[in-house]
Parts: structure tokens; sequence; C-alpha cells
């Protein structure tokens, strides 16, 4: 059997894995082990594992990966998401629509500390979804809003996803999180605008309410200050060069540990129970790493990725028709899978294609540009159905909104993500113009 049919075998066998509902890591790690040993036999295979694998798992950038969901998990228990929605809820929840706006708010703040969608996700739910039924919001607005505002923790820096692309393609990750703002911003912008025009169209499921006094606002402001110095001391520290993603995480992880403790919202139990989650999550994504990287080094043996990139640079195809080809399998392959496999997955394979093209961008430009686009149509794969991840994590907390409603209510949000991609499709300074300023 030639090495490009054992690749269409394993990347079907793969899929059919994943179909069946095999975890992610065991299903690419089979599959790469059994695809390895038929490229180059089980001496190449055992040599591959006792040198490679140790290697990458004592990689100083993937130290970032722990430290940032520690950062997250401190967040968590610390409390702050409740300050935060308190705070955007004093200064525009009066507005029609104004509590799931300020969700959408919150979410992005909270997903610039934590790094996580699923974390974003559950943990403004249990703050804002109450205060949202309280008020009178439909369960479909309310159990929307939240889906969509927890996928901002995938791309507003720093993000954990984010981080795993910069590994794979060997981009600059700090680069990488300058480029990741404007569209994080224009994705706040985005689903705030859906709220707006959904409230407009069906007023009685987005209700207004009393506007709070100046000095509530100001509280609310003055509560999480500490929230605010901790993203620009360590966001700011790293753009600005002072020290190293891996020096900023750990910054954070100090910071809001001294944070929590001083305002008492965490304790010794709850700081193990960071320690024990992050450490539970941490493995989790290295088996997944591991698995993909055996995966996609026996694709590689195969010269696939190679191949595929070279079709495509030859063949008398527009640019921008292969790009949007990759959207489209991203848009369907989102339905089925989590954000990370996905990215894990099938970068190896798209990134070599992407950058054999022509677009008119210097190469770096392109690299960053492409994740950005990956990263929100992964984004969006989180809250389209069938299994987008995040609309069973809002179901799971909200037992009295039925699922149908869940999936009506992301609608308006999934038509702002499609906007926002052709958004970025067609001006694609947007996802570097703040590292050529900066940088």
């Amino acid at each position: 059997m030639d090495p490009l049919t054992i690749a269409v075998v394993m990347v079907v066998a793969l899929l059919g894995l994943i179909f069946i509902r095999m975890p992610i890591a065991l299903a690419m790690g089979l599959v790469g082990g059994l695809g390895y040993v038929a490229l180059a036999g089980h001496y190449a295979l055992f040599a591959y594992l006792n040198t490679v694998w140790v290697d990458k798992f004592m990689s100083y950038e993937l130290a970032i990966v722990p430290l940032f969901i520690l950062m997250g998990h401190l967040a968590t228990r610390a409390g702050i998401s409740s300050a935060i929605f308190a705070a955007s809820n004093a200064w525009i929840g009066h507005l029609r629509g104004g509590l799931a706006m300020a969700a959408v708010a919150g979410c992005a703040m909270f997903g610039s500390i934590s790094g996580s969608s699923l974390a974003t996700a559950s943990t403004m739910a249990r703050v804002a979804l109450p205060e949202m039924r309280r008020h009178g919001y439909s369960g479909a607005l309310a159990s929307g809003s939240l889906a969509a505002g927890g996928t901002l923790g995938i791309l507003i820096p720093p993000s954990v996803v984010l981080i795993i692309y910069a590994l794979l393609t060997e981009q600059n990750i700090v680069k990488l999180f300058l480029a990741a703002t404007l569209p994080g911003i224009l994705a706040v912008i985005g689903f705030c605008i859906a709220i707006a025009v959904y409230v407009r169209l069906f007023p009685a499921e987005g209700p207004t309410h009393a506007r709070a006094p100046l000095a509530v606002r100001l509280r609310a402001l003055g509560d999480i200050w500490h929230i605010v110095a901790i993203f620009v001391v360590v966001l700011g520290g790293i753009y600005g060069g002072f020290f190293t993603p891996a020096e900023g995480a750990s910054v954070g992880v100090v910071l809001m540990l001294v944070a929590g403790l001083a305002t008492r919202g965490l304790t010794g139990r709850a700081i193990l129970d960071c320690l024990i989650d992050t450490a539970g999550s941490t493995a989790m994504i290295f088996a997944i790493v591991f698995g993909a990287d055996l995966f996609n080094v026996a694709l590689a043996l195969s010269r696939m990725p190679a191949d595929v990139a070279a079709f495509f640079s030859a063949a008398e195809v527009a640019p921008i028709v292969v790009l949007l080809g990759i959207i489209a399998f991203y848009l369907v392959m989102g339905c089925v899978m989590d954000s990370l496999s996905m990215i894990l997955l099938t970068v190896p394979v798209f990134f070599p294609t992407i950058m054999a093209l022509d677009f008119g961008l210097l190469p770096e430009q392109q690299a960053m540009w492409f994740g950005i686009i990956s990263l929100v149509v992964v984004e969006m794969g989180l809250i389209t159905p069938p299994v987008g991840m995040n609309l069973f994590v809002i179901s799971s907390m909200a037992r009295d909104i039925p699922t149908a409603q869940i999936f009506r209510g992301t609608t308006p949000f999934i038509l702002a993500e499609v906007v926002r991609i052709a958004v970025l499709v067609s001006f694609p300074a947007l996802s570097f113009r703040l590292v050529d300023l900066i940088g």
C-alpha cells in the first residue's frame, strides 16, 4: 500500500472513531501509531516515543498552558465573575437587551483571564442566567447570549487554543495574542449588535429595567479594579517585552492568588481544588496533544500535507476559493468535534496549504491571518448544533430551558459570526494591524 493511500485510510479511520465517540486523544494516538508502523515500522515508532515525546512535553513554551489554566481556575474560584457581571450590568443593563449585552461583556472580561471557552460559559452562566431570568428575559436570549459569549474565551488573549496554534505553526505567541485583540473586540461588538437587533424584533424577550444610580455604577467599577490591574499587568507586560508569555502566566497566577486571598474569595480548600482541576485539565490537553502529534507525524511521513499543499499551489484555483473550502470544512467539523482537537487535527495539513498560496501577504502576516480565521470558525462550532460544546454547558445549567430554545437562541449570534468571518476574510489587515503598529 502506497504512503498516500495509508494516509487516506488513517484520516477515514480517525473520523470513524470520532463519530462512534471514542475519546479523541485515544483515537488519534491509536490511528497515528498504527499508521506510523505501516509507514516506517515498529522500531521507528519506539525510537520516536523514546525521544521526541519526552522532549515535546519538556518544552518551555508548553509550560504556558497549565499556568494559564491555573489562572483561570483561580479566577473562577475567587468569584470574580460576579463582580465583572455586576459592573457590566450597572452600566448597560438598563438598555433593552442590556443584561444579555452585559453577559457578553462579562464573558469577554472573564475570558481575558481564564482563556477557556467552557470555563467562561459555565462560570458566567452561574451569575448571569438567574439575573436575566429574574428580569423576564426569554430562555432563548438568555442561554444564547451566554453560549455565544463563552466562545470569546478561545480568542481573547490569553487563549490556550491560540497558544497551541502558535506551537504547531512555530509562530510568535506574543504577536498572535496581539493579532487576536481586534477580532476579539469585533466579536463583542457583533454580539451586542445581534442582541440589539433581536430585541428590536422581539421586544418582550429582552425587557428594560431601571437605570442604576451613578454612585452604584462607580462602586461597581471599583469592585473590579484588581481584575483590570491583573489584565493590564499580564498582557501589558507580555506585549511590552517585560517578560515572556510563560513568565507573564506565572505573574498572572501569583496576582490572581493574591487578589483571591485579599478578597477572601479563595480558601485553602479552594486553592487545592484549583490545583487538582488544573492537573486534570492539563493531563487531558497534553493527552490530546500527544495523540495529535503522533497522528500528524505519521501523516508527515506519508507526505500527504506536502502533497496537498503542492497540489493546490499548482492548481489553477484562486487562493480565496481554497480558503473558503477550508472554512466550510471547519464549519461542518465544528458541529461534531471540540475546538482543540479540530485545531490539532487540521492545522498540520491546512497550514502548509495556506502558506503555499499567494494572498499578497508576508508569510508571518498570512500565518497570523489564517490562525485568527481558524479560531473564529472554531468559535462558531462551539455554538453550532448538534454538539456545540457551549450549548451543552448552558443546557446542563439551565434545566428549565428546552434544548430547542437554546439552539434557537444562538441563531443571531451564528449570523453575527458569519459576518465577522466575511469581514476578516475580506480585510486581512484586521488580523495583524496591531502587530504592525506595536511590533
